[in-house]
């Protein structure tokens, strides 16, 4: 019985790491990151990310995210990075020092939710800041997203609508309705602090930052409601207390 996408059982590991992208193959990808300097670190956000901020595709191919990997190694050009936003110079950065570090592709800095869901997973100790490493990891993390997000940004917009966003999901096997599509773009739309749709210079749609917690959200449910299906009939009973622990933990 398949609820938004086929039957399927997550193995411990994937069903333990939730968050990571679903790795695909893109061709013809730009080199670059999100907040990625090419000739040493400005300060953080008066520069865009170079190329729109796309960086190499992910070589290898899964069905569901994998977990979330070692960082690789890296060049100083990151390091010197890391050192620009880490003000204090204490060799490791809080949530609003990444929240400094990391753009979309139209400058925007990151919203602090989907900053925050960075810091849960590459801050295991919940010691509220990450180091070099734990920067490392999440560098590389974003990189996988944005091939991701280029893929089903098919009129380069630099956000997602809900046609984009419903073929995404369906590609990673989530089968939703369009009224639940709808929901999540309403859900995960910029809006501008009037509340509006779109603001001033950015394209009305979800950008890339809450495109990546919108999936994850949709997985982590996904998995959660799964799990609770046992007979794999595509409906459970929840307890008020579990349903409200599944929604809560979600990024």
């Amino acid at each position: 019985m398949s609820y938004g996408g086929p039957n399927w059982q997550p193995s411990p590991a994937q069903a333990a790491a939730y968050g990571a992208p679903p790795s695909q193959q893109y061709s013809n990808q730009p080199q670059g990151g999100y907040g990625r300097p090419q000739n040493g670190p400005p300060p953080p956000g008066q520069r865009p990310p170079p190329n729109g901020g796309y960086p190499p595709p992910p070589t290898q191919h899964h069905h569901r995210p994998p977990p979330a990997q070692e960082p690789q190694d890296h060049n100083d050009e990151l390091a010197m990075w890391f050192k620009a936003v880490d003000r204090n110079n204490s060799g490791s950065i809080d949530a609003n020092e990444l929240q400094a570090a990391l753009v979309n592709g139209d400058w925007t800095t990151f919203d602090v939710d989907t900053t925050k869901f960075l810091m849960t997973l590459f801050d295991p100790n919940r010691r509220g800041t990450i180091d070099y490493q734990g920067f490392c990891g999440v560098w590389d993390y974003i990189k996988q997203w944005q091939g991701i997000f280029k893929r089903f940004d098919q009129d380069r917009s630099g956000t997602i609508e809900g046609r984009e966003l419903g073929a995404a999901l369906n590609q990673f096997g989530y089968n939703l309705s369009p009224a639940l599509i709808q929901l999540l773009e309403r859900k995960y739309v910029f809006l501008d602090p009037s509340g509006s749709l779109s603001a001033s210079g950015r394209s009305s749609g979800i950008p890339f930052d809450r495109f990546v917690r919108c999936c994850v959200v949709v997985k982590t449910l996904s998995d959660s409601f799964r799990a609770e299906d046992r007979q794999g009939q595509g409906s459970a009973m929840l307890s008020y207390e579990k349903f409200m622990t599944i929604v809560l933990q979600c990024p």
